[in-house]
């Protein structure tokens, strides 16, 4: 068995990069809530939740690409990706229209970076799975219907 992983995350106490640049105190906590949206990921309807990331109305766009399962066997951990061909993307939220709190994830994305995010997100029931993307300081929109046969989020 390789065990200089696990001697690595004894040496840094489990920290990660994160922690260890936090313990030396080259970054302190408040830069890490900063970036924390409350009022979005509290957000919810589809409303507050746009209203909260500043979105307003967006536009309907087909250069965003949502991948996720047509249907998703369990609820508790659906895949789903968002690619955003538009030039100057520069942030990229994950809604899920009919779950307690709509904001599901959101990402800022670095100039120069090609726009591609992947994570797990959990469903409470068929939903649709909206892609909010912010490029070139107008918002933009696309949307995908998940059907969930068995529910992630309490059920």
């Amino acid at each position: 068995m390789n065990n200089q992983r696990r001697d690595a995350l004894k040496a840094g106490g489990g920290l990660g990069v994160f922690g260890l640049l936090a313990a030396a105190g080259l970054i302190k906590p408040e830069m890490a809530l900063a970036a924390w949206n409350k009022s979005a990921f509290d957000a919810k309807s589809m409303d507050a939740a746009l209203a909260a990331i500043g979105a307003g109305k967006p536009a309907d766009s087909a250069d965003i690409q949502i991948t996720a399962p047509d249907i998703a066997e369990n609820g508790a951990v659906v895949p789903v990706g968002v690619v955003s061909n538009l030039p100057k993307t520069e942030y990229v939220a994950i809604m899920i229209e009919k779950n307690p709190s709509m904001l599901a994830a959101s990402f800022e994305i670095p100039e120069g970076t090609m726009a591609d995010v992947q994570t797990r997100v959990k469903m409470g029931q068929t939903s649709d799975v909206f892609a909010v993307v912010k490029a070139d300081g107008k918002f933009y929109v696309a949307k995908k219907e998940v059907k969930v046969t068995l529910g992630g989020c309490g059920g």
